[in-house]
């Protein structure tokens, strides 16, 4: 967990969607260094729509970036010790709330930052693609994996992994 915050991690998030690797890096780097570390909402909510524009962001990405702030400035996304005492899918109820959050970005924060062992991302393409591959399907369907992944309960997320390690190899 080395993101400081729920909130710079989803910053980063909201940053790193629909771009390319190093792109969505340097973009946020960019980013980053307009604020003091730790970076706060009250830094975003201060900043200039050109300053924003200026490290990078689209215009939609500053609105979801700004709507971020507004609603960790006003609660709505907790601290990293108050997530930890939520189950996962009161999570994401509460963060898809806030715009540019969808259910796949707050299933990565469970896995990879909260390390949440049994969260199955049937909407991630990498996971659609590995399982249509183990078990001879075209184009799996949610509903059919959720299903299938009933089984592997509590730890499906690390299928999850196994399943996008198998597409790097």
């Amino acid at each position: 967990m080395a993101c400081p915050s729920p909130f710079q991690a989803l910053a980063e998030s909201i940053i790193h969607q629909q771009l390319n690797g190093r792109a969505a890096a340097s973009i946020f780097a960019r980013f980053e260094a307009l604020f003091p570390a730790p970076m706060k909402p009250t830094h975003i909510l201060a900043a200039s729509e050109e300053a924003l524009r200026g490290a990078g962001l689209s215009r939609a990405k500053t609105v979801a970036i700004r709507d971020l702030a507004e609603k960790t400035d006003g609660g709505l996304v907790p601290t990293w010790a108050q997530l930890r005492k939520l189950e996962d899918e009161a999570i994401i109820e509460r963060l898809v709330q806030v715009r540019g959050v969808g259910r796949w970005t707050v299933e990565m924060l469970l896995i990879f930052r909260l390390g949440r062992p049994d969260v199955w991302p049937v909407d991630d393409f990498a996971v659609k693609k590995a399982y249509g591959q183990v078990f001879g399907l075209e184009a799996p369907k949610p509903k059919e994996m959720a299903q299938r992944a009933e089984a592997w309960r509590p730890y499906r997320s690390v299928v999850a992994w196994y399943l996008w390690r198998s597409l790097a190899l």
